[in-house]
């Protein structure tokens, strides 16, 4: 959803005009509907039936390019924002674009971090967790 809300303030805006807005609505399509195949895939458990991927591992390394690549996006799109715009309505979508490319790096970034302790084994529980020690 957030994905959703920064490409869709972007596309609202003339952002063919600039060129730096060319790159943030790249980085937030794209990943947005990457997103949205790792959704459906896990939803419809897809990922069972291709047992030979390491989907921890996918999954953590999606997560920090997205991470990283967001980083980009909302440093370019918040740099690009000019206070001055003639078009008022168009600033305010773009500095909400800022907010929500910020929002979203940070999402990604929570997700990298979850998926590598999904990825090393360290999100188990007592529920989930196997007693080994034999007496």
């Amino acid at each position: 959803v957030l994905g959703l809300l920064v490409w869709s303030l972007i596309a609202a805006t003339t952002y063919h005009l600039h060129a730096a807005y060319g790159w943030v609505m790249f980085v937030s399509l794209f990943f947005w509907i990457l997103t949205l195949l790792f959704f459906v895939t896990y939803l419809l458990q897809l990922h069972q039936k291709f047992y030979m991927i390491p989907w921890p591992l996918v999954l953590m390394i999606y997560n920090a390019v997205a991470t990283v690549l967001y980083i980009t996006a909302f440093v370019t799109c918040a740099a690009a924002v000019q206070p001055t715009s003639w078009r008022q309505w168009d600033y305010n979508r773009r500095a909400a674009a800022s907010f929500f490319a910020c929002v979203t790096m940070i999402t990604y970034g929570v997700s990298t971090f979850l998926s590598f302790r999904a990825w090393k084994g360290l999100g188990s529980n007592a529920a989930t967790s196997q007693v080994t020690d034999h007496a």
